[in-house]
């Protein structure tokens, strides 16, 4: 041969030396944007599966106090209509019978204080941890909302390496400052 050897630019020379020339593209600005989203769209999942479960634990809790404060309060019923067939008893009984009725019906009235006052701490428990399971939603809205925000910023982000709109980019930056927003309000407020 001659001496001269040919070389052959590749296409992705020319993109390389393209890049070189002229800085990061549209493209590439937009890829480094949806993967930045993309991980902060993670954990705000992650913390609002968290808080949804958290509160989800609560409301549990909640319900389990409500049903045992209700059987507190059956029992509490029970020793009533015992209380008051005593009573009833104490009248009808012979006289030699009716002090062990009156004792009986004594028994029972002591034996419900007990049972009112575990009822109502039953209650008030459930009311406790219903407001706990209420105050764990509040948070896990923010971030459903700030999630839906993330998620419309990288369709748009798509959007605008397809079609190579640098208006539709701002769109998503606009939707991912508002996503951001929501997350840090909840993160930081």
């Amino acid at each position: 041969m001659s001496g001269h050897d040919f070389h052959v630019h590749g296409a992705h020379e020319h993109a390389v030396e393209h890049e070189a020339h002229h800085g990061p593209g549209l493209a590439q600005w937009v890829a480094i944007f949806t993967a930045v989203l993309s991980t902060v769209g993670a954990i705000v999942s992650y913390q609002g599966g968290a808080t949804q479960n958290q509160a989800m634990l609560y409301k549990n809790e909640a319900v389990l106090k409500k049903a045992q404060a209700s059987d507190q309060w059956a029992f509490y019923q029970a020793k009533s209509a015992k209380q008051h067939l005593m009573e009833i008893s104490i009248d009808l009984a012979p006289k030699d019978k009716a002090e062990f009725y009156r004792k009986q019906a004594e028994k029972y009235d002591g034996e419900k204080k007990a049972i009112k006052q575990k009822a109502e701490q039953l209650d008030e428990e459930s009311r406790k941890y219903d407001e706990l399971s209420e105050e764990s939603m509040h948070p896990h809205h923010k971030l459903a909302q700030a999630m839906t925000l993330i998620q419309i910023a990288i369709s748009l982000a798509s959007i605008t390496a397809l079609t190579r709109k640098n208006w539709l980019f701002g769109m998503a930056a606009v939707a991912a400052a508002g996503g951001l927003g929501l997350a840090s309000m909840v993160w930081f407020g």
